[in-house]
């Protein structure tokens, strides 16, 4: 994927913005990892649970009335497991301590996601926008292959011409454009 090392950035400046974080994943929803920062936990896994979780998440928003979902925040006894959605086909998963703000956290999770969704789509968009057309020149045998630059670009000038021949009492001197 063509932003996973800006993807990956956002998430190294979120955890200097948040010490208490000690993981951040992005991960589209079908739970692929887009990229990482998550020591001492296996990306693959947490990126699974977080797709499984989210399809409940959904429904549950949706059952309830209340709206696509935003965001998800699960208290253990050790910490914290905060998802955001990120875009149109990402999450963010974020871990944190038990001592972390969780109204920092939320502050932090948002603007990251709101961040790591722009990227992710934008990358998404360029990928999906077709090639430029162009008509591949086919060359004959008999041509030389030459390694020179682009062909000059030729531009249209006016020219005027001024008669310089002394009229005769019949003609008149013209112009041509």
């Amino acid at each position: 994927m063509a932003a996973e090392a800006e993807v990956l950035d956002e998430l190294r400046r979120l955890r200097a913005r948040v010490p208490q974080l000690t993981g951040a994943l992005a991960a589209s929803v079908d739970g692929l990892v887009l990229a990482q920062d998550t020591p001492g936990v296996e990306p693959e896994g947490v990126a699974a649970l977080t797709a499984a979780v989210l399809g409940v998440a959904v429904r549950m928003t949706d059952a309830t009335g209340q709206g696509d979902f935003r965001e998800l925040l699960v208290r253990g006894e050790h910490g914290y497991v905060a998802t955001y959605a990120a875009g149109s086909s990402t999450v963010l998963t974020l871990l944190a301590q038990d001592r972390v703000n969780v109204g920092r956290l939320h502050l932090e999770g948002r603007r990251a996601g709101t961040r790591i969704g722009e990227l992710v789509d934008a990358a998404a968009a360029r990928a999906a926008e077709p090639p430029l057309k162009t008509t591949p020149k086919t060359a004959s045998k008999d041509t030389p292959k030459t390694t020179a630059g682009p062909a000059p670009t030729r531009t249209r000038t006016t020219r005027t011409v001024r008669a310089t021949a002394r009229p005769t009492p019949n003609t008149a001197t013209t112009s041509e454009s």
